[in-house]
């Protein structure tokens, strides 16, 4: 089963087990050879044919980085250079990981400019509204910058035994709300840091709340849906873009979504050009875009449910290799949309680097790319 097309709602244990192989970093299943993968490269680009493809090739054919499935770059909203692995191409939906928590914060800044959501006032989570529970005082704020306080185990030791494997793979995941709502406290709300896809497993469940009072998983997922459809899909032009939805409606909006690599590149550049789409319209709040990229006080490296390229103590993107100005959407094995303003620039790498050594030389290698164009 390919891990691009699954649907966790059919999860089965079978299903369940070839999912946590592809967490663990396994790999995911091969696809059929295609003999003459895309690979374009503007002759006009302003750093030269040459340079770009010397750039390019390595995080292809170095096995040291793992494996690259597609890489785009876009400057001023064009393609100026585009390739793929056999296999795959500019049609194929890929998988997002957590890069889907950046789109998951832009619906939410959608429903703060609805007013059906406000950002520094406790959420509405039923479980959570028995006088004295300390977490009926996490705000939405806190939510996007995980700062919540909930005691959610991203990572475990050994990996199964951790949160988001549970959540997502198999004793959460018919209901990974209520499972992601059901954490205790840990730290006092805003005091500390602490990375969680829960958090935003949490948000997606609010979200849909907002929508319709409705139980019912597939009134649930419809509401959802047709809120992305008209508000993001439509308008921000990403017709791949395909959520995923747990048993009970929930989106899954902390990791699993797909979309191809050119409107990954797409939503970079929503991003880059503060909410406007190419035509000039206000798809997103231009207020919210800054609010997502502004350092959480918690850590420097982190905004509203996207990383910016800023020296942390835990930090995803390159600080000292690439502008400071520059943030992304990170995604577990390798996944990234580095936008760079500063050069009108948007990268876009999918593939499948398990290790840590591989991510970091896949980091360099963007790192490159982006230094190629100047500010």
């Amino acid at each position: 089963m390919k891990m691009e097309r699954m649907s966790v709602k059919r999860l089965g244990m079978a299903g369940a087990a070839c999912a946590l192989l592809a967490a663990v970093g396994f790999g995911w299943a091969s696809h059929a050879a295609d003999p003459q993968p895309l690979y374009s490269v503007a002759p006009d680009v302003v750093v030269g044919e040459t340079a770009l493809r010397a750039a390019i090739d390595p995080l292809f054919d170095d096995s040291d980085m793992g494996q690259t499935r597609a890489l785009l770059v876009m400057r001023d909203g064009q393609i100026v250079a585009e390739r793929y692995a056999p296999g795959f191409g500019p049609d194929t939906k890929l998988l997002s990981w957590s890069m889907a928590k950046s789109v998951t914060s832009v619906l939410v800044g959608l429903m703060v400019s609805d007013g059906r959501l406000a950002l520094d006032s406790p959420v509405p989570v039923a479980a959570w509204s028995q006088p004295g529970d300390p977490r009926g005082r996490i705000t939405l704020r806190q939510l996007l910058q995980m700062t919540s306080g909930l005691d959610h185990v991203e990572d475990g030791e050994p990996i199964e035994n951790g949160d988001t494997v549970r959540m997502l793979f198999t004793s959460g995941a018919q209901d990974m709300g209520a499972f992601a709502e059901s954490k205790p406290i840990a730290h006092e709300p805003g005091s500390e840091f602490s990375y969680s896809t829960g958090s935003s497993v949490i948000l997606s469940d609010l979200m849909a709340r907002m929508l319709t009072n409705s139980e019912d998983p597939d009134t649930r997922r419809r509401a959802m849906q047709m809120f992305i459809d008209g508000r993001l899909k439509a308008p921000g032009n990403l017709s791949s873009l395909t959520p995923e939805y747990d048993a009970a409606g929930t989106m899954i909006g902390g990791s699993l979504m797909h979309m191809t690599a050119r409107d990954y590149g797409r939503f970079g550049e929503l991003l880059r050009r503060h909410g406007r789409s190419p035509a000039g319209h206000q798809i997103v709040p231009e207020k919210w875009v800054d609010f997502m990229t502004t350092p959480s006080p918690r850590n420097a490296a982190y905004g509203a449910h996207i990383w910016l390229n800023r020296d942390s103590a835990e930090s995803a993107l390159m600080p000292g290799q690439a502008p400071t100005s520059m943030f992304g959407c990170v995604g577990h094995n390798g996944q990234y949309i580095l936008i760079s303003p500063s050069q009108r620039l948007t990268v876009v790498r999918i593939g499948m680097s398990p290790k840590k050594e591989q991510r970091i030389a896949v980091k360099t290698a963007l790192a490159r790319i982006v230094g190629l164009f100047p500010s």
